[in-house]
């Protein structure tokens, strides 16, 4: 059982270091999106409208945040303004952070008032997300049946005071 789940990160790691942080696979052109709507990889988005950091996640946006002191990352799913939320159709997405390298899986947690069976915020816990720390790695997951992928790096922000934290 154990050499299958090493085995199992093992071709994640593999699939991740092969496609980078393109999506897997290209969703087909949405007629209601104007060119004006779609973004390049060559930008910066600054803090998410919930104070995350923003992932280029295939024609959406993604915004990462954390509470440490609750061991908890939450992942909002956002248009490609970086302003609105996004229901998306996906059961978990798999968030795999570097230094130190851990998973976590995000459940679809849904807002009030988003319909059955999509979400556009997604939470997980870990006791690493506990440590006080600017965290990177790469948010991946099937969405509406694609898979998709993500880089991110979480960056020090001039606001950010991690003085009076736990660590």
């Amino acid at each position: 059982m154990m050499n299958a789940k090493i085995f199992g990160l093992g071709l994640l790691a593999c699939a991740l270091f092969a496609f980078g942080c393109t999506p897997l696979a290209t969703p087909k052109a949405d007629p209601k999106v104007t060119k004006d709507d779609h973004h390049d990889d060559d930008h910066e988005h600054g803090a998410g409208p919930n104070g995350g950091t923003v992932i280029e996640f295939g024609r959406f946006h993604a915004e990462f945040t954390v509470d440490h002191d609750k061991k908890q990352a939450t992942v909002y799913m956002l248009d490609s303004k970086v302003k609105n939320p996004v229901t998306i159709s996906s059961d978990k997405l798999q968030l795999i952070i570097k230094n130190p390298m851990f998973q976590v899986e995000l459940k679809p947690m849904p807002m009030d008032g988003e319909p059955k069976g999509r979400s556009s915020r997604y939470v997980g816990t870990h006791d690493n997300l506990g440590k006080v720390q600017e965290f990177e790695g790469t948010l991946t997951g099937l969405v509406d049946g694609k898979p998709y992928s993500g880089d991110f790096k979480e960056e020090a922000h001039e606001h950010d005071d991690h003085k009076n934290e736990k660590k």
